[in-house]
């Protein structure tokens, strides 16, 4: 991809790249599993092209248009930047987002259980308040305000610059009058506040694991993924304060991915109920506040 041809088309450049991440043996994990996807993601935004069409795939690019999707991918390889923090944005719940690296890049599958607000777990018709702990972009938030639009959404985090990120993002999607951000570590700045559904994706990486990872997590905020020796800091941080903030009724669902293991053991008298997603993913478990 160091030459610049002439007639090359959109996908033959999709082509060229993917090709060159294969080689470079990139990490996929962040929006897209291949380097195919990866690859036309980037060319896609380096060339600032619409929706993707046939006709689209079939256009000859320019000199210009070349060099510059070349050097994206180049960066993308070099840097080992996921491709989302390049773009600056992805998806998530159907649902279009600012993304940059002052927060973790969505890819949870509470994707899914939000696009069937929350069922069969909850009658939708019943929620009036969620709170989203560690909210980061603020997509579990958004995503939820969103699809249920009877409900008020509190969103969390410790981290004022990942705040700062969600606030954009809110107000993307004209969700002000019902997104609250508030920066809080856990549950610190919301006494007395109660939900029907208390909602997390919080850290959940061991001290062995952070230093395993592959250098594109390393482009993630750490205090988004890092949570302790066992990485269950964060999960034991919400099940001691959590059932003090639903209501009767009320549930508390999160997400501790390949922690799972170890969140049985280390609390093997909990009635956790385990979700299962039909596009793949786990490690989440849900809880009532009876339970609790």
């Amino acid at each position: 991809m160091n030459k610049v041809s002439h007639n090359v088309t959109v996908q033959q450049l999709i082509a060229r790249g993917a090709r060159r991440l294969q080689r470079a043996r990139v990490f996929f994990g962040h929006g897209t599993d291949n380097a195919w996807d990866e690859a036309a993601a980037l060319v896609w935004h380096a060339l600032r092209l619409p929706t993707p069409t046939a006709r689209l795939y079939a256009r000859t690019t320019t000199a210009t248009q070349q060099r510059q999707a070349r050097d994206l991918i180049t960066r993308r390889i070099t840097e080992r930047t996921p491709a989302v923090y390049l773009t600056g944005e992805t998806w998530f719940a159907g649902l279009q987002f600012n993304t940059d690296p002052r927060a973790l890049i969505p890819r949870s599958p509470l994707a899914e259980l939000i696009e069937r607000r929350y069922a069969p777990w909850v009658d939708a018709r019943r929620v009036r308040r969620v709170l989203d702990i560690g909210t980061g972009c603020g997509c579990i938030a958004i995503a939820t305000a969103a699809l249920m639009p009877g409900v008020r959404v509190d969103a969390v985090d410790i981290s004022a610059d990942a705040l700062a990120l969600a606030a954009r993002n809110v107000r993307r999607h004209r969700l002000r009058r019902r997104v609250r951000l508030i920066e809080s570590d856990y549950f610190s700045a919301l006494r007395g506040e109660r939900y029907d559904i208390i909602v997390s994706n919080p850290p959940y990486v061991g001290a062995r694991e952070m230093r395993s990872l592959p250098p594109e997590y390393h482009r993630e905020p750490r205090l988004a993924l890092a949570s302790g020796k066992d990485g269950m800091d964060a999960v034991r941080a919400i099940l001691a304060a959590a059932g003090r903030h639903l209501n009767p009724g009320g549930v508390l669902i999160v997400e501790v991915g390949n922690t799972e293991v170890a969140v049985r053991r280390a609390f093997a008298r909990l009635p956790f109920t385990w979700l299962t997603f039909e596009r793949g993913g786990g490690g989440v478990f849900m809880l009532n506040a009876e339970q609790l």
